[in-house]
């Protein structure tokens, strides 16, 4: 037994000897196959800001400086600059008066305490975690209602340090801020609205926010549209903020132009409400003995014209004064009542003179030593025509023919000799008193009078608000 083992022992030294040998000539042929390869295949530009280094000798030092306070404490202020690129304009809200942007805020400044070597000069890029670690600007949009920084897939912040100690902090952030809109001639307006950037704690005396670039600071997606608005012009603004609490702080404006556009509003209101006033009209063209359809019609576009009235101001923000639009509605509305109020003139003139009419007939029952006398035979339904052409009679009977149809009646009318002159004295009287003792002149005159008003109103209107 002592004999095999020691031949085991042999066997293993021996086979350890031979693995040895043969790794030794591998490295060999390994060695002499990159020598044979051109330099730039396997050697790096060597960069002393990519080597890796122990706890003591960190690169940026972050642990060695005091970031709760600002660069340069208690020396001059220390200049941000800032520019801005717009990535969307997503709504604009009438009723909240703010609206919402999509943006890309970007700052630069020194801070020597994160000055690094580098033999290449060459930046370091890092995500938001290293933000939490050193000093950056306080900066916060002045009126706003809502902000947050985009967070997918990780927070959409970027740090960028220079070997100088120069700092790129850019954030992609949609804020909602407040817009003061002047409605007072909507929907034919233009509005300007103004984002504001400042510094919360920091005043012109520590820190000094100032445009990087100028107006070329701002730059926009050329693909921005909105539905109910055409941008303008984009431009930039600064100027002083003083708070009497906490002193004078550097503000930045980004401010837009936006002009709202028409054909929405054209379909949705102001035809629907021309038309409405004009299907009043038709009314004028009816007989005005059918009183039901005159009064359905009249009565439906006045309702149609409430809810027009109703649906555009629920949409709109309750302000104090008068907008464009409730112009044109409320006096299209009025053009609407003043043609039911017409046939109820009408109507009620047209059952007065019938009235005078019927007691004219108690007076005179019979047409006895008349010295002329014309008869007429008038179907039940008698036109407008016919009874109008009865008008230079001064008195008339109405009675049953038995001997002809029974749906006919005898109009007997008796004419005085000097009926033709009194006529003629009448036409010579007052208009207004024709026009009151001929109802059906009334709706002659309705249909010259409310679409001349109405053309003349609108002349007006366009050529004030556009």
């Amino acid at each position: 037994m002592p004999l095999l083992y020691r031949l085991l022992l042999v066997a293993l030294c021996l086979a350890s000897l031979v693995e040895s040998r043969r790794r030794k000539r591998w490295a060999a042929g390994q060695l002499e196959v990159h020598r044979q390869l051109p330099s730039h295949i396997y050697k790096k530009n060597h960069d002393l800001t990519k080597t890796r280094r122990g706890k003591s000798d960190q690169l940026l030092r972050v642990d060695d400086h005091d970031f709760t306070m600002r660069p340069a404490f208690g020396g001059p202020a220390i200049p941000v600059g800032v520019d801005v690129q717009v990535e969307s304009l997503d709504t604009i809200s009438e009723v909240d008066m703010d609206f919402t942007m999509t943006l890309y805020l970007r700052h630069y400044w020194k801070d020597e305490r994160l000055s690094f070597p580098s033999s290449t000069n060459k930046s370091m890029t890092f995500d938001g975690r290293l933000v939490k670690k050193i000093w950056v600007p306080d900066v916060f949009f002045v009126h706003s209602k809502r902000s947050f920084i985009h967070d997918t897939t990780t927070d959409n912040i970027m740090l960028r340090l220079y070997p100088d100690g120069q700092v790129l902090y850019s954030m992609r952030v949609t804020v909602t801020s407040m817009c003061n809109m002047d409605l007072s001639r909507f929907p034919l307006d233009t509005q300007t609205c103004s984002l504001e950037l400042e510094s919360y704690a920091y005043t012109d005396e520590d820190l000094m926010l100032y445009w990087k670039n100028g107006d070329e600071s701002l730059s926009t997606d050329e693909k921005i549209s909105l539905s109910q608005f055409l941008i303008q012009k984009f431009h930039t603004t600064s100027r002083l903020a003083f708070y009497s609490s906490t002193g004078w702080y550097n503000r930045l404006y980004i401010n837009f132009t936006l002009r709202r556009h028409i054909f929405f509003f054209l379909l949705q209101t102001y035809f629907p409400a021309t038309l409405m006033v004009m299907l009043s009209w038709v009314s004028f063209w009816i007989d005005r003995r059918a009183v039901p359809a005159r009064v359905s019609l009249g009565i439906t576009t006045v309702l149609t014209m409430s809810t027009i009235i109703t649906g555009v101001n629920a949409s709109m923000p309750r302000v104090s004064y008068i907008k464009a639009v409730d112009i044109y509605l409320w006096v299209s509305f009025v053009f609407v009542f003043l043609s039911v109020l017409e046939y109820a003139a009408v109507n009620y003139l047209t059952t007065v003179q019938e009235w005078k009419e019927r007691k004219l007939r108690e007076k005179y029952p019979c047409t006895c030593g008349l010295p002329h006398t014309k008869t007429m035979m008038l179907d039940g339904n008698y036109s407008e025509s016919d009874a109008n052409s009865l008008a230079g009679y001064t008195r008339n009977q109405i009675v049953s023919d038995d001997v002809d149809r029974q749906d006919k009646i005898v109009v007997h009318m008796g004419v005085t000799n000097d009926s033709s002159s009194a006529r003629k004295r009448r036409l010579k009287g007052p208009m207004g008193l024709r026009i009151i003792q001929n109802t059906h002149a009334i709706d002659k005159y309705s249909r010259l009078i409310f679409p001349a008003s109405y053309i003349f109103f609108n002349l007006i209107y366009w050529c004030v608000f556009c």
